[in-house]
C-alpha cells in the first residue's frame, strides 16, 4: 500500500495519462469544471491533494470506463489524504520534501562526500553536525525528526539502503574522536543487516561532486526521483526518468570504483581508537 506522497504523485501521473488519452488539455479541463487555470496542473504534478469526487468526475471527463482501474485510482486518492508520521514534522518536512518520498522509498542510494549520512548517524554525531547550523531548539526537532527515520532500516519491510562514503568522512573527527569512533562501530553494526551495504570509494576523484541521493519505488519506477545538494540549504530534487537514469548511472561508477563491503568493514575497523 503507497503512502500519502507516493500515491498523490502516482494519481497525478494517471490523471495525466488518462487526460492526454483523451485530447485535452490542462486549460480545457479547468474551463470545463470552472476550475482555477493552474488547479489540473497542480493535480498532475502532485502539488495539491485531490477528492475522490473530483478524481470520479475527471474519469467521466475523460472516458475511463474499466470499473477496476477507477476504484484503483479512487483508493489511491483516499489513500493520499491519510495523515502521514511525519506530520508533526512540519515545521521541518513539507508534502513533497526529501523525509516524505525517503519515508515511502524501496530504496535509498546515497553518496556523501563529507559526512555519515541521516539514516547511519548516532545522536551524539547528528547534533556535532547539526549544532554548526542551527539554535539547539531546532536542532532537538531535527534529530528527533532523523532518528524517527532511522525507524525505517527496521521492521518487517525495511527500506534497502546502498551507502557510498568518501573515505574521508570515516577520518573526520566531528563531534572529537569519541564521537566519531561511536559513530564508527554504529556504521559497523549496521553494516551487518541484510538491507544495509556501505561502501568506502578511496581518496580519489569521484564523478559525482556533491551529496547525491536516489529514491527508488520498486512498484512504480516511473517515479524515482534524485536529490543533489547544492550550495544552498535546500537540494535540487530532480524528478524526469532521463535525469534519473543519469545520476543511477554516475551512482553505480561510484559504485564500481568503491571498495566492497568486506573491505569497507576492515578499512573502517582499523581506523578506530585502539
Amino acid at each position: 500500500m503507497a503512502g500519502p506522497t507516493l500515491s498523490r504523485r502516482r494519481l497525478g501521473a494517471e490523471l495525466k495519462r488518462c487526460r492526454e488519452s483523451a485530447g485535452l488539455t490542462q486549460e480545457q479541463v479547468s474551463q470545463r469544471f470552472e476550475w482555477h487555470a493552474a488547479k489540473v496542473t497542480r493535480i498532475e504534478t502532485a502539488r495539491v491533494t485531490v477528492t475522490p469526487r473530483d478524481v470520479k468526475d475527471l474519469l467521466s471527463l475523460y472516458g475511463v470506463r474499466d470499473r477496476g482501474y477507477c476504484e484503483a485510482l479512487l483508493a489511491l486518492a483516499r489513500s493520499a489524504r491519510q495523515r502521514a508520521w511525519w506530520s508533526e514534522y512540519r515545521d521541518l518536512v513539507g508534502p513533497d520534501s526529501y523525509v516524505s518520498l525517503e519515508s515511502e522509498a524501496s530504496a535509498v542510494l546515497t553518496w556523501e562526500p563529507m559526512l555519515f549520512p541521516g539514516l547511519l548517524q548516532t545522536e551524539p554525531y547528528m547534533r556535532a553536525v547539526l549544532a554548526m547550523t542551527r539554535s539547539a531548539a531546532r536542532a532537538d526537532r531535527a534529530v528527533a525528526l532523523r532518528l524517527a527515520r532511522q525507524r525505517r532500516l527496521a521492521g518487517d519491510r525495511p527500506v534497502q539502503l546502498v551507502a557510498l562514503l568518501d573515505e574521508s568522512v570515516i577520518h573526520r573527527q566531528i563531534g572529537g574522536r569519541a564521537v566519531r569512533d561511536d559513530q564508527l562501530r554504529h556504521v559497523l553494526a549496521l553494516s551487518e543487516r541484510p538491507n544495509v551495504t556501505v561502501r568506502l570509494f578511496p581518496y580519489g576523484h569521484s564523478v559525482l561532486r556533491m551529496s547525491t541521493t536516489i529514491l527508488e519505488f520498486h512498484q512504480a519506477g516511473e517515479l524515482n526521483v534524485v536529490f543533489v545538494e547544492g550550495l544552498r540549504p535546500t537540494s535540487q530534487m530532480l524528478k524526469q526518468p532521463a535525469e534519473v537514469a543519469h545520476y543511477r548511472s554516475l551512482f553505480d561508477q561510484v559504485a564500481e570504483q568503491s571498495l566492497d563491503p568486506e573491505a569497507t568493514r576492515k578499512t573502517i575497523e582499523a581506523e578506530l581508537t585502539p
